[in-house]
């Protein structure tokens, strides 16, 4: 029975690691209660003496039972019961807590469906380690149950563990252990203790039936517990951090086939439709740029179309994609043909931003130095965090803006897109009438780049839209309607509209919401929640993303609205005309039309001389190799410690003044110490114990100074000098502790250096270097130190808050 709840104690102290997952503190209570039915149920497996495969089915019954009473109560009979109305109610729950933790980021809300799992979870470890200590007797093994609870927290927070969870539920299973050894020894026979205590060595209690003492034990499984905790805890602190990986397809860095990242989003459509909305104008951000040039900055980027709206795909930002690891990920379909314009960026967001985990960004951003934990989609170059908020945050971003001539995307007409699926598929059940529009706006286009230009014509074309904020509606008719008869709405309708269309002539597509590039006030440009705006992305292979803008611009649109360069209407070729590169854009002589045959593979190229001329400003912190020196620098000094207590140490010896002996080693330098006058003797005479013990030469117990100066000047055939030398230390010992009035004592320093040199030339070099190095003697004094921390926790041992029966016989 010790050992269940030994096991129960184990698996409740490992779960308290989840506590960071959690914003309150219901799982703890559902937890607990789930842990104590299975002990229950194993101690009534214990009690009718189950055998060991009938145990874990006893705990999954009373685990069912527990659960159907804290979550499915009014679908049970008796409130207990499992029916199977609660059955379904139970397994309803289970879904949606699995979908909540999708959802969510660490730290989840306390729904129903995610403490569910958490008790069930915790329920079912439980189990394990009651099967693996109290039935199968592997109680080491059961550790590995343990383990895997333990790893949830670490692969899904950034931060560590925190160190006292990890004490508690390395307590938890230490005392597990120890109960299964004084099961086991206290059925088989004696102790055999790692140390002799006082308890150890006192008198066995009469009678032989009596069952063997396990005090000892236990002591010494506290002691090596203890150790290993303290080891645990306190190492990692001089170790490199390692960072986690994710095994699961929920949390950051998941790399499943799951949904995704766990990052609570709001509607970025009802935000936007909010902010333009608002009566005045607030300033949301700020922004400069080395061309100081305005431009769109976008936040979300939505992929997917369900008939009414879009909508965006959890993003995934893995470890190796943070911001602060260096250049983000590829932009996907740039090639090298491209001319690219490199600008940085500084933006600064206001302080009243609320609940924003997505930086607004140009696209497409390379590089960005921002405070704190930020990662970047791979498919979207969205930059978000799910611990961090944007509001009051400074950081700078590069950008390689593509700069693509007419001619250029012409030329690419015809290399299939390499991009997901979900960038062209539509649902089923459109209007037809949408899809005939799609056609006859596009008829006559000669390639897909062309093909985007008579779309946004469409939208942009005098007379044929208006731009006003009062509409509603996102369904199909919605969409049919401002694209057939009324033609009226805002930018939201604007892109969606324009990226359906898209999509349904071939052309990948999504649409971005974000801001427009505001208004320069002195020598920042300020953006205000008037320059919210959505704008479609079409994705060209060799190219990548294009942003269009097919909203009105000017009085009667959108104000702050542009056209890019690109997406304006050709102009009407003349002879003699050639394009300049602009100043601090990469040039490339494949700005001309080449055939698509005649290229070779964009995925197979170089890309990083098309990005190479800019930066962000130089990073003041410190270059890895610094971080390594530093590091291996700390290493040497707590390697050296030991000799600087050594060297410490001996020259408190040798002063002539103020000299004191501190813990002396043994009873003999103790006796010289006691008195004022010969400390000077015991220095010597501490030292040379010292010496002799780091060359290996420790002097015997029972040997007298004269005895000891006799065996080293014969052993090791000291010279006169050193003869000498050792023999005044001995003499000047034996007087101090045996002779009434020792008489005038020379100062020894002299004697006692020519001993130790005469003591270093009969040892090896390596026997030399470890004594100035690691010096045992110093080693010693510390192991002596921890013997007597070890004492203290004997002392615990001897407090009872109550007589045993023996002291009660006494």
């Amino acid at each position: 029975m010790r050992l269940t709840i030994a096991s129960g104690v184990a698996a409740f102290t490992a779960a308290l690691l989840l506590s960071p997952l959690f914003q309150g503190g219901g799982w703890f209570w559902t937890s607990l209660g789930a842990v104590l039915a299975v002990v229950a149920a194993g101690l009534l497996s214990s009690r009718l003496s189950l055998p060991a495969w009938a145990a874990p089915l006893v705990g999954v019954a009373a685990t069912w039972i527990y659960l159907t009473a804290a979550f499915a109560s009014e679908e049970a009979w008796a409130l207990v019961v499992p029916t199977k109305g609660s059955v379904v109610e139970l397994a309803r729950l289970l879904g949606v807590g699995w979908a909540d933790i999708q959802r969510f980021a660490a730290p989840v809300p306390e729904t129903e469906g995610i403490t569910l799992l958490t008790a069930g979870g915790v329920a079912l470890i439980a189990i394990a380690v009651d099967l693996l200590a109290a039935r199968v007797r592997r109680a080491a093994l059961s550790g590995l149950p343990l383990l895997a609870l333990a790893t949830v927290p670490a692969t899904i927070l950034t931060e560590p563990v925190s160190w006292w969870a990890f004490i508690v539920a390395a307590l938890g299973f230490v005392s597990l252990l120890i109960a299964d050894g004084r099961e086991r020894v206290g059925h088989w026979g004696r102790a055999v203790l790692v140390r002799r205590t006082r308890q150890a060595t006192s008198g066995a209690p009469a009678g032989g039936g009596a069952p063997a003492d396990t005090s000892g034990l236990r002591l010494s499984g506290k002691r090596i517990g203890f150790a290993a905790i303290l080891l645990a805890v306190l190492l990692p602190a001089a170790l490199p951090a390692m960072e986690p990986v994710s095994f699961f397809t929920f949390g950051v860095g998941g790399r499943g086939s799951g949904p995704g990242n766990s990052i609570s989003i709001p509607n970025p459509i009802a935000n936007l439709k909010g902010q333009l909305d608002l009566p005045q104008r607030r300033v949301v951000l700020s922004y400069t740029s080395s061309d100081n040039k305005p431009r769109y900055l976008r936040i979300y980027a939505l992929d997917t179309f369900d008939g009414q709206q879009f909508g965006m795909t959890q993003p995934k930002g893995a470890p190796e994609n943070r911001t602060e690891n260096g250049p983000l990920p590829e932009p996907p379909g740039l090639g090298p043909e491209v001319k690219i314009n490199n600008v940085v960026t500084n933006v600064q967001i206001s302080d009243e931003i609320a609940r924003l985990q997505f930086l607004p960004l140009p696209y497409p951003a390379r590089e960005i130095r921002v405070d704190g934990d930020w990662r970047a989609d791979v498919d979207t170059l969205m930059v978000f965090s799910t611990r961090e908020e944007a509001a009051g945050i400074d950081y700078d971003v590069m950008t390689s803006e593509p700069e693509p001539t007419a001619d250029l995307l012409d030329s690419f007409d015809g290399i299939r897109p390499e991009v997901d699926e979900r960038f062209l598929a539509l649902p089923d059940g459109l209007p037809p009438e949408i899809r005939k529009l799609a056609e006859d706006e596009t008829a006559g286009a000669r390639t897909s780049y062309d093909a985007a230009l008579k779309l946004q014509e469409f939208f942009t074309r005098p007379g044929n839209f208006q731009y006003d904020l009062r509409t509603q509606g996102h369904n199909s008719s919605a969409l049919r309607n401002f694209l057939i008869s009324d033609r009226v709405g805002y930018c939201e309708q604007f892109a969606a509209s324009m990226a359906v269309l898209a999509r349904m002539v071939g052309i990948p597509s999504r649409v971005a919401i974000g801001y427009t590039g505001g208004v320069q006030v002195g020598d920042r440009w300020e953006v205000g929640t008037n320059d919210s705006h959505s704008w479609p992305e079409l994705y060209f292979e060799g190219v990548g993303w294009l942003p269009f803008e097919p909203t009105p611009s000017g009085a009667a649109g959108q104000g702050s609205a542009m056209v890019p360069a690109y997406a304006e209407p050709r102009p009407t070729p003349t002879p003699g005309t050639s394009s300049t590169p602009t100043p601090g854009a990469t040039s490339s002589s494949a700005d001309e039309p080449q055939s698509p045959t005649a290229r070779r593979n964009i995925r197979e190229l170089d890309r990083e001389g098309t990005v190479a001329t800019g930066a962000l400003p130089p990073d003041d912190s410190m270059p890895l190799i610094g971080k390594i020196g530093i590091g291996a620098a700390a290493l040497v000094l707590v390697l050296l410690i030991p000799a600087g207590l050594r060297l410490i140490t001996r020259n408190r010896r040798v002063r002539s003044l103020g000299w004191k002996v501190s813990q002396p080693s043994d009873e003999l330098t103790a006796r010289m110490v006691s008195g004022r006058d010969q400390v000077t003797v015991a220095a010597a005479w501490a030292e040379l114990d010292d010496v002799l013990y780091d060359y290996g030469m420790a002097r015997e117990t029972s040997e007298t100074p004269r005895a000891l100066a006799r065996r080293l000047t014969q052993q090791y055939e000291f010279d006169a000098g050193s003869a000498a030398a050792i023999t005044a230390i001995a003499s000047a010992v034996e007087r101090v502790l045996f002779a009434r009035d020792p008489g005038r004592i020379e100062p020894m320093s002299k004697d006692l250096r020519k001993v130790r040199q005469a003591l270093a030339a009969t040892v090896s070099r390596g026997r030399r270097v470890r004594a100035v190095l690691l010096p045992p003697s110093t080693l010693r004094r510390l192991r002596l130190l921890g013997e007597r921390l070890l004492d203290g926790f004997d002392l615990l041992e001897t407090i009872r808050l109550r007589r045993t029966a023996t002291q009660k016989g006494g």
